[in-house]
């Protein structure tokens, strides 16, 4: 008797499939994006969708995580590696420029644009990237607070309208950049954002 063998799953690389469901994401939104467009985008099948990643909420949630700590790392790292709070913002803003007219990825920030159309099933989608940019308005405030506490902020800055300053001038970059605007451009509008720093005794 001939016994018939049953085909193995057909594998895929996970980290290329996330970076693939990332982009798609990020050019389309979440609202835009089937999981037709996914499982066509990532090489899988649904049911191979389903197992590796959940639903397509779950599997957003995934892409939003990984993306901070890849193609929007910059920002963290900037704030981080320089020597003081205005030489972080100032870098944090040039290449904010650079990456949201990176042509290697789709145009602005992934945060930002993902969910500007929803409906009232996917509000849940627009709360979380709300809360994950409100976030990061708490972030910018606190190393203002620092930056004031350590002498290299004006003692009279408002902290918390600076924060929404350079949040407001970030996202403001990122629809200018998915509008059409150059590297160039967007880098003049981070040198004339970083003129309005309250330096001390000024």
């Amino acid at each position: 008797m001939t016994t018939t063998k049953r085909g193995r799953p057909r594998s895929f690389d996970r980290e290329v499939a996330l970076v693939r469901a990332t982009l798609l994401f990020w050019q389309h939104g979440y609202e835009g994006t089937s999981i037709a467009d996914l499982t066509a985008a990532m090489g899988v099948s649904p049911p191979s969708l389903y197992a590796a990643f959940g639903d397509k909420r779950a599997l957003f949630t995934e892409v939003v995580e990984r993306y901070g700590d890849t193609f929007g790392a910059f920002m963290e790292n900037a704030l981080d590696q320089e020597s003081d709070a205005r030489a972080g913002f100032a870098r944090m803003l040039d290449e904010a420029a650079l990456s949201y007219t990176d042509p290697e990825h789709p145009a602005g920030c992934l945060i930002i644009s993902a969910a500007v159309n929803y409906s009232p099933g996917t509000a849940d989608v627009e709360e979380d990237l709300r809360a994950r940019r409100t976030a990061n308005v708490r972030s910018f405030e606190k190393r203002l607070t620092d930056a004031k506490d350590q002498g290299t902020l004006a003692g009279s800055a408002d902290t918390r309208a600076l924060a929404v300053y350079f949040a407001a001038v970030v996202q403001g970059m990122s629809q200018q950049a998915r509008d059409g605007a150059s590297a160039q451009e967007l880098r003049r509008v981070a040198e004339y954002t970083m003129t309005a720093w309250p330096a001390p005794g000024a």
